[in-house]
């Protein structure tokens, strides 16, 4: 019986955001395909855009192949979003062992950043009846998706009443109540999503913050990344300065204007295997730079083999050293920089540690152009989420699924699950 090591989902629209879940529905630990759902959102210029959750059809599909002719992710549940989703994530692991006041401890949460924060509750009561017809959308009957809160604050940039629109958010893992968006008025703000209240809020870039990271295990230290080309990184026991870790060489031929010109930084990234390791990418650009904390200034690698703009990277969350990246070359690249990178400290950086950190002792960058594996797709990849490491599965026809990873892909209205 042959593994299945691609699984897809065809959208009724054009696909953004994605989100693989990060941890089994609560109570359904022992069922394989609930640890196989992506919460995604449309893309349509208009305020009639949806997010939805799909989820795997039938557990068959992972080990059988005559399930081609069918859908191997069906629609669990959608609803009504208005305005795109620039980001979508499902709560953190940590989240179901967490203290929530104000949530149900059989419920998920979701959540987006568009012209607010929002919150969504998921609720899986009933598993997906296994007999129905194969090829069928199941009913939601069991699956519901609720608007929990709606969270947009007061901007502490003049001339701005309401909240502007936000770029992305990051989930802080170790206290999963915090929350902090990064928004187009150069604001950074850190959420209580326990008590829905703005905990702080800081003009964190000159321009427009497009992306912004939680320090993994911290939950007082954070990046940001924007058009004004720079990495900062935020301790919020210490708000009144911020640390500038990377600026972009400013672009070359290019006209006088108003403003100094930059090269605009869109997305952050940690390896959550080793916190002194991030990525990152400039608009248009072709490479990924990865970039160590205790080297600040420069990038320590550059990965280079993509033939047109980088759209998203995305590290694995258990082999230290994998990078997934993906283009508008319609090919999705995988990296693994562990052979490049010296071997993490016995502790990395903790939550108490302050912004410093020695520095490696060879200083010099390095360009890797080989990764060790490429999937052309039919079109452009816009977007990439990571599984969390899935564990061996065993179904009740006796066949059994190794433990792995899986990067879902996204291109247009077509979604594509790849086995590592």
């Amino acid at each position: 019986m042959t593994q299945t090591t691609l699984l897809q989902y065809e959208a009724p629209w054009p696909v953004y955001a994605i989100d693989w879940c990060k941890s089994p529905g609560p109570g359904q630990q022992l069922r394989p395909r609930s640890t196989f759902r992506l919460g995604i959102a449309s893309f349509t210029e208009d305020f009639r855009n949806r997010i939805a959750v799909v989820g795997l059809q039938d557990d068959r599909v992972l080990v059988e192949d005559d399930y081609g002719d069918y859908p191997d992710f069906v629609t669990l549940v959608e609803v009504n979003h208005g305005y795109p989703a620039t980001a979508l994530q499902w709560q953190p692991n940590t989240a179901s062992s967490f203290a929530w006041s104000q949530k149900a401890p059989m419920t998920e949460l979701l959540a987006t950043t568009g012209d607010s924060l929002r919150v969504f509750e998921y609720t899986s009561d009933a598993p997906l009846t296994s007999s129905s017809f194969v090829g069928r959308q199941p009913s939601s009957g069991g699956h519901r998706l609720s608007l929990k809160a709606s969270l947009s604050g007061q901007s502490k940039v003049q001339g701005q009443s309401g909240g502007a629109p936000l770029t992305n958010f990051s989930w802080n893992e170790k206290i999963p109540s915090l929350v902090v968006t990064s928004s187009i008025d150069t604001t950074c703000t850190v959420w209580n999503l326990d008590t829905s209240t703005a905990v702080t809020q800081l003009i964190a870039h000159d321009r427009e913050v497009y992306d912004v990271a939680w320090l993994p295990g911290s939950t007082d230290i954070f990046v940001s990344v924007g058009a004004d080309g720079s990495l900062r990184a935020f301790d919020l026991r210490s708000l009144e300065h911020s640390t500038i870790l990377y600026e972009t060489p400013p672009p070359k031929n290019q006209p006088p204007t108003g403003r100094p010109p930059s090269s605009p930084l869109l997305r952050i990234a940690f390896n959550p295997s080793d916190a002194n390791y991030m990525s990152t990418f400039h608009q248009d650009g072709t490479d990924v730079q990865i970039l160590d904390m205790r080297s600040p200034g420069a990038p320590v690698m550059e990965l280079r083999a993509h033939r047109a703009p980088i759209n998203a990277a995305g590290w694995s969350s258990t082999e230290g050293g994998l990078v997934a990246t993906v283009a508008d070359d319609c090919q999705l690249l995988l990296w693994d920089i562990s052979p490049h990178a010296p071997a993490p400290t016995s502790s990395p950086r903790n939550a108490s540690s302050r912004l410093s950190s020695p520095r490696p002792s060879d200083g010099k960058k390095r360009v890797l152009t080989d990764p060790i594996m490429a999937y052309s797709g039919q079109n452009e990849i816009t977007n990439l989420a990571w599984s969390p490491q899935i564990a061996p599965m065993t179904m009740n026809s006796g066949h059994s699924t190794p433990a792995g990873e899986w990067i879902a892909v996204v291109m247009g209205k077509s979604i594509k699950a790849l086995k590592v």
